[in-house]
């Protein structure tokens, strides 16, 4: 026996016990029909939620691992901001799921699989994440802007009413 077999290995990190329960759901998940990506919500060193890609079962486009993950943790925590908490994911967050991110104001995204490794098994958010470099103009999707009269209405509202719940 050699003195590197002596050693006993190193004890996982926090970050990486949560992010391999990441990789175990994508997997899972991918065995029974789903998309190859998990997620989870952690705050205060405990889980808070799991989530996996649904979009297939579910025929929801916006049902990625990430944001299911964290609509079950907002509904834990009884309260649609997520803060002090972090996100673990299987892979590189795509742009929809770094504003959902954002929006639930996670201190922290951490991830195994990078945006490449989607891209080879076929999930390329670079298309994406080029659009929004370019002109609206160019987009494959049109986004028009139609400026009623009445558009801030809806927003005068908002700031008129004192019992509103800032985000």
């Amino acid at each position: 026996m050699s003195a590197l077999e002596d050693v006993p290995p190193a004890p996982a990190t926090a970050d990486e016990r949560w992010i391999s329960r990441t990789i175990e759901l994508a997997t899972a998940n991918v065995a029974a029909g789903g998309g190859p990506f998990g997620a989870l919500v952690v705050r205060g060193g405990l889980l808070l939620a799991e989530g996996q890609n649904r979009v297939t079962a579910t025929l929801d486009p916006s049902a990625h691992a990430e944001v299911v993950a964290i609509r079950a943790a907002c509904q834990v925590v009884q309260d649609f901001s997520l803060v002090g908490a972090t996100l673990y994911t299987s892979c590189e967050p795509c742009p929809l799921c770094l504003a959902a991110s954002l929006w639930a104001r996670v201190d922290r995204v951490v991830f195994a699989a990078d945006r490449h490794d989607a891209a080879r098994g076929g999930f390329d958010d670079r298309e994406f994440y080029d659009l929004f470099a370019r002109d609206r103009r160019t987009w494959p999707v049109a986004v028009d802007s139609l400026r009623v009269p009445d558009a801030p209405v809806p927003f005068d509202a908002w700031l008129a009413h004192v019992q509103r719940t800032d985000y």
